[in-house]
């Protein structure tokens, strides 16, 4: 018996996909659950329909992510802060200031999470960090911390 799979099944595969079952599992144990549709005709072409508005999603996703990647990796960003001697920070530079500071300069918000420093920062200097906007753009950018 051809089925739909509604959300992921461990044994059986993803969402979206089409699997062949015996039909006492689908009867039984699939139905039930909500976890999968019959694979009929009408089915089949929303499912077709699924994807197709998925896939203009991801592509428009995608487009906007390449866009804050260009103007990103245009400009350094710039961080002022207090340092002791010889240009020690009090502190660190984390990933949150230098989000907030993107904000601030650029207007866009990033999550912290996002942004991947190759080092800490502790002393006034010149940087780069990665910026992994969407699984298949990462931009790099230049970080520049003067002291006050």
């Amino acid at each position: 018996m051809k089925i739909i799979l509604v959300k992921d099944v461990v044994s059986l595969g993803k969402e979206g996909e089409v699997v062949g079952v015996s039909p006492g599992y689908a009867r039984n144990f699939l139905f039930p659950k909500g976890l999968a549709i019959d694979a009929t005709s009408g089915n089949l072409k929303m499912l077709e329909k699924k994807r197709e508005v998925s896939t203009k999603k991801e592509a428009e996703i995608k487009a906007e992510a390449e866009e804050i990647a260009k103007k990103l990796s245009k400009k350094a960003v710039r961080l002022s802060v207090k340092s002791g001697e010889k240009g020690k920070l009090y502190g660190s530079i984390t990933n949150k200031d230098i989000a907030e500071s993107i904000k601030s300069e650029f207007d866009v918000s990033l999550d912290k999470r996002k942004i991947e420093l190759g080092e800490s920062i502790k002393s006034v200097g010149k940087y780069s960090a990665n910026i992994k906007l969407h699984p298949e753009v990462e931009v790099q950018i230049n970080i520049e911390v003067v002291s006050l």
